[in-house]
Parts: C-alpha cells; sequence; structure tokens
C-alpha cells in the first residue's frame, strides 16, 4: 500500500525544521490549514494529510468497518507517521481529530511527542455531571437528518458549525467541503465522530498539550474545553479571541500564534 498515495500526504516547510503534522476533522481536508501552513513552514517541517474517504484520498482503500472507530484514523495517523519515519511529531487535531491525536499518541509514543487540539471534545453528548453541547435526542437527530438528505444538511448545518454569520462566505467553504465528500462515507464519519466517547482516554495523556478552546463554539461549548484541560494533567488552555469551530479559517492569526507559542515552549 503506497501510503503517500493513500492518504494524499504533502510536505512543506524547513526539512532541518520540528515536524508538525496538520490533522482535519469531519467532512473536511487538508485545505483546512491553508492560512496556517505559511505561517509554521516559516520555522517547521508542515506534514499534510486526508482521512481515508476525504479530500484526494485513495477512496478505493476505504474501509467501512475500519473507519466506524477512531481507531481506524489513529491508524491512518501512525501508518503516515512511519511511511515518513517521523519521530516526536506536534500534531495538530481539529474537532474530532484532536481525540484521534490521543489515540495515535498512545499508539505511537516515539512519533507524536506533543499534541494541540483545536477545538476539541471527548464526547458530544451530556451525560450525568458531564456537558457535551448536545441531548442524545440532538445528535439522532442531527444523524437522521445528515443520513436522509446529506447535501440538505450541510447546507443547512455547515453554516452554524462555522459561526461568524457575518462573513457567509467561511459558511459557504465549508459547506462546499462537507457536499464534497462521498454521502456514504460522511454517513460512518459522522455517526464515529458524534457518537464517540473518548474521556477515559484523556488522563493517559502524557505528551505536553495545548487545548485550543473558541470563545463561542456551537460543537465544543467552553464547558468542553475547561473539562479537557482539567482531565490531561499539565496541559495548558488557551481561549482564542474567536467564534465558531474552525477558527484556523475564522482566526488565522491568533490561532497560529498560539500553536507557534507552544512549539516554542517545547525547546
Amino acid at each position: 500500500m503506497d501510503i503517500r498515495r493513500r492518504n494524499n500526504v504533502v510536505t512543506t516547510g524547513r526539512p532541518d525544521g520540528p515536524v508538525v503534522v496538520l490533522a482535519h476533522g469531519f467532512g473536511c481536508d487538508q485545505n483546512m490549514w491553508r492560512l496556517t501552513v505559511p505561517a509554521l513552514a516559516e520555522h517547521c517541517r508542515v506534514v499534510l494529510f486526508d482521512y481515508v474517504g476525504s479530500g484526494r484520498s485513495d477512496l478505493s482503500a476505504w474501509d467501512e468497518t475500519r473507519y466506524s472507530s477512531l481507531q481506524g484514523y489513529a491508524q491512518d495517523v501512525v501508518d503516515v507517521c512511519e511511511e515518513l519515519d517521523l519521530r516526536n511529531a506536534a500534531f495538530v487535531g481539529h474537532s474530532v481529530s484532536a481525540m484521534v491525536g490521543v489515540l495515535a499518541a498512545r499508539a505511537a509514543p516515539e512519533r507524536i511527542g506533543s499534541l494541540v487540539m483545536v477545538a476539541p471534545s471527548p464526547r458530544y453528548i451530556d451525560t450525568d455531571g458531564y456537558r457535551g453541547g448536545f441531548s442524545a435526542e440532538d445528535i439522532d437527530e442531527l444523524l437522521a437528518s445528515l443520513e436522509s438528505n446529506y447535501l440538505g444538511w450541510s447546507a443547512t448545518m455547515a453554516p452554524v458549525i462555522m459561526g461568524n454569520p457575518e462573513r457567509p462566505e467561511l459558511g459557504e467553504e465549508l459547506t462546499h467541503s462537507f457536499c464534497a465528500t462521498d454521502p456514504d462515507i460522511a454517513r460512518v464519519f459522522a455517526r464515529t465522530t458524534f457518537l464517540s466517547d473518548s474521556r477515559d482516554d484523556l488522563k493517559g495523556v502524557e505528551v505536553p498539550t495545548l487545548v485550543l478552546e473558541c470563545v463561542q463554539d456551537v460543537i465544543a461549548p467552553r464547558e468542553v474545553g475547561a473539562y479537557v484541560h482539567a482531565e490531561i494533567p499539565g496541559s495548558t488552555l488557551v481561549t482564542l479571541p474567536a467564534t465558531g469551530h474552525c477558527p484556523q479559517l475564522s482566526a488565522p492569526q491568533a490561532t497560529n500564534e498560539a500553536v507557534l507559542d507552544f512549539l516554542r515552549s517545547l525547546r
């Protein structure tokens, strides 16, 4: 299997710099990082990829059983790191990829030396003593709507997820990204994402970790950021002056500065 082709692996930046791996979330691809790459590439070797089933990955490699678990996406990360022989990389994961990074770091600790979790959520559904932001009924309705009319769901939900209604072009971009994803693959990824519960995995994180949250985020409210920070020993929590679930697009300068400050602190 050609991992570079399978996951559309792209490398840029300084070959001799510290390694940063950028991982996109549900319904997206590596293009979501285009406003982050230039700032990081000045100082780092930047690795981008698409999960199988997303972007320009090899769709023939997609397997429903594998990608019905976050472990399947974590294996994509490990495969890419091993293919490039990465060591002590900083893994920057957006949304559900933040939890994928936790799993990948545990599976390949020699490959991933630190984590940046951008708008993370270990569980989206509220439960006793935990607020994820959604009731079980909310998620059931979200998934039913997605499965019955994926394009319509994308057009409705993407602007809500993105936030920043005064900048409609951002919501349109996310809508386009969602709509470019195969509906059957999106259905599986959505269930894997929104029904996951990775809370128990947080206590096992042993690498330096930065948690980035937004002032207002309908997908990952601030209670979730506080929870993740509290559960990961020694982690750092930064609240970005941003709204919506995709600060790398809505507030790229603040996002980039926070990531670079964290990377400098590791030296």
